[in-house]
C-alpha cells in the first residue's frame, strides 16, 4: 500500500491553520498558542496510528511504534513545526507530515519492525522566537544546557522556561538523547531552490549540507533630537550600521562563489521618525559550502563591524550559531537511491544551502535527506509550495528505507 495523498494533503491543510497571520501565510512561533494548536494535532495523529506519544524536555514531539525488540535503536523520521514570520505551509511542517504518512502505512500494513520506528516533530528550527536555530536538534544531541533554558530569551525577554511552562510543557524531563539508542535519522524536506523543478526531477538526495555561522551584532551610539544636533556631532548609530551591512555583499563575493552573507533582521532604537538612532541591533548570516569560507568571511564580518567604531559609537557582537558543513552518511544516500530506483522514482544527487536538523543529529547517528521540489524556488513565503505527488513519493521512499533499517538488528 503506498501512500495516501488525500491523507496528506488534509494534514497540511489542517496545521496550516495553526497559525497567527491567518490569510497572510503561517506564523507559527515555539511554544505560542498555534504551536500548541499544531502540537494537539500532531500528537492526536500519532495516537491514532498505534504511536505512543511524550514530550521532551525542550517539547520535541516523539511517537514510538512498538517493535519485536523494543529496547533496540530506533529509526526516526521527521522534521520541524515551527515557521518562520509569514512562511509557508510546507518548510519543516511536510516532513513532519512525511512521518505521519509513514507510521500510517506501518499501520495500515500491520507491521511490527523488529527495532523502533519513531516519527519526531522538532521545535524552533527556524530561530524565530529565540536566534540561533536549530534548537530542538542541538537539544537532542546535548547541545542546550539547563543554564540555557533560563538564558535564553525572546524578544520580550521570555526563557525557554518560562515560555515552555506557560505552554504547560515539562523543562524538568530529560532533553539529551543519547547516539546509541538512534539507528538512523531521515528527513525530508522541501528544496527552497530551484534546482529540483529545473531539473524536473521529483527527489533529490542530499549529498551534503551547507555550513552557517549566525551573528549579533549591536550598534551603540548616542540618541538625539533630529532638528537640533548637528550633523558633525551626531553619533548615529543607524549609519554605522548601515555602513557595515551595504559592504556585505561584496565581502561574500570576495570570499567565494559559494558563500552567501545575509542580513534578515535589524531594529533601530527608540525608532522614532525624529530621533537620531542611538541603538541598532542586527544579525549576520554567513553561509557557504566550504569551512575555510565561513571562517574567512567571518574575519572579513568583523574587521568591518571594528571599522565602525568611532568617537561616539561602540560595537559588538555575538556568535549566535557556527555549524561547520556536513556530509551525510553515504550509506544511507546509497539506501535511498536504491529505494528511488526500485519504486521508479526519478532521483539525483543535491547539496543543501539551507541548515537543516539532519547536520544536527548527523553528529549522533547515520543520517539521510531528501528534497522535493519547491514551486519557482520559492520558501519562507506565503506563495510557497510543493505537489502533493512529490511528498507522496518521499514517503514512499522513506517507508520502505526505513523497513530496511528496522530490520538491520541483531
Amino acid at each position: 500500500m503506498l501512500a495516501n495523498e488525500s491523507r496528506i494533503a488534509a494534514h497540511i491543510q489542517e496545521l496550516s491553520k495553526c497559525t497567527a497571520t491567518t490569510g497572510e501565510g503561517v506564523t507559527r512561533l515555539t511554544y505560542s498558542k498555534e504551536d500548541i494548536q499544531a502540537r494537539d494535532y500532531i500528537k492526536a495523529k500519532m495516537k491514532e496510528y498505534n504511536l505512543q506519544v511524550y514530550e521532551d524536555g525542550l517539547g520535541n514531539i516523539f511517537g514510538k511504534l512498538a517493535a519485536k525488540n523494543n529496547d533496540a535503536p530506533s529509526v526516526i523520521i521527521g522534521s520541524h513545526f515551527d515557521s518562520v514570520p509569514h512562511g509557508g505551509a510546507y518548510d519543516g511542517t511536510a516532513g513532519v507530515v512525511v512521518g505521519l504518512e509513514v507510521a500510517a502505512l506501518y499501520q495500515e500494513n500491520n507491521l511490527k519492525p523488529t527495532a523502533p520506528l519513531e516519527i519526531i516533530a522538532m521545535v524552533e528550527e527556524e530561530g524565530t522566537r529565540f536566534g540561533g536555530g536549530l534548537l530542538g536538534s542541538r537539544s537532542i544531541v546535548g547541545d542546550v544546557s539547563d543554564e540555557d533554558l533560563s538564558t535564553i530569551k525572546d524578544k520580550d525577554g521570555i526563557s525557554i522556561r518560562a515560555a515552555m511552562e506557560e505552554a504547560q510543557l515539562n523543562p524538568r524531563v530529560p532533553r539529551k538523547r543519547e547516539g546509541n539508542t538512534i539507528r538512523a535519522f531521515l528527513e525530508m524536506h522541501i528544496e527552497q531552490g530551484p534546482i529540483l523543478e529545473e531539473k524536473n526531477i521529483p527527489i533529490g538526495v542530499v549529498q551534503s549540507i551547507i555550513g552557517l555561522m549566525q551573528l549579533k551584532v549591536t550598534i551603540q551610539g548616542q540618541a538625539g533630537h533630529a532638528g537640533t544636533t548637528p550633523m558633525n556631532k551626531r553619533a548615529d548609530a543607524l549609519v554605522a550600521a548601515s555602513s557595515i551591512i551595504r559592504q556585505l555583499p561584496s565581502l561574500a563575493e570576495e570570499t567565494g562563489e559559494e558563500t552567501v552573507v545575509t542580513t534578515g533582521s535589524l531594529q533601530v532604537y527608540p525608532n522614532g521618525a525624529n530621533v537620531i538612532p542611538g541603538k541598532v541591533e542586527f544579525t549576520v548570516d554567513i553561509r557557504s559550502g566550504e569551512e575555510k569560507d565561513v571562517l574567512h568571511a567571518l574575519e572579513k564580518v568583523k574587521s568591518t563591524i571594528h571599522a565602525q567604531e568611532v568617537a561616539g559609537v561602540k560595537v559588538a557582537f555575538e556568535q549566535k550559531t557556527y555549524i561547520p558543513p556536513k556530509s551525510l552518511d553515504p550509506s544511507i544516500r546509497k539506501l535511498l537511491v536504491q529505494k528511488s530506483d526500485t519504486l521508479g522514482i526519478p532521483s539525483c544527487s543535491i547539496n543543501s544551502g539551507a541548515g537543516h536538523d539532519a547536520m544536527i543529529l548527523s553528529d549522533v547517528t547515520e543520517t539521510g535527506m531528501v528534497f522535493i521540489p519547491s514551486k519557482d524556488g520559492l520558501s519562507h513565503c506565503p506563495e510557497e509550495f510543493s505537489d502533493i505527488k512529490d511528498i507522496a513519493s518521499s514517503v514512499n521512499i522513506l517507508y520502505e528505507a526505513s523497513k530496511t533499517l528496522t530490520e538491520e538488528v541483531e
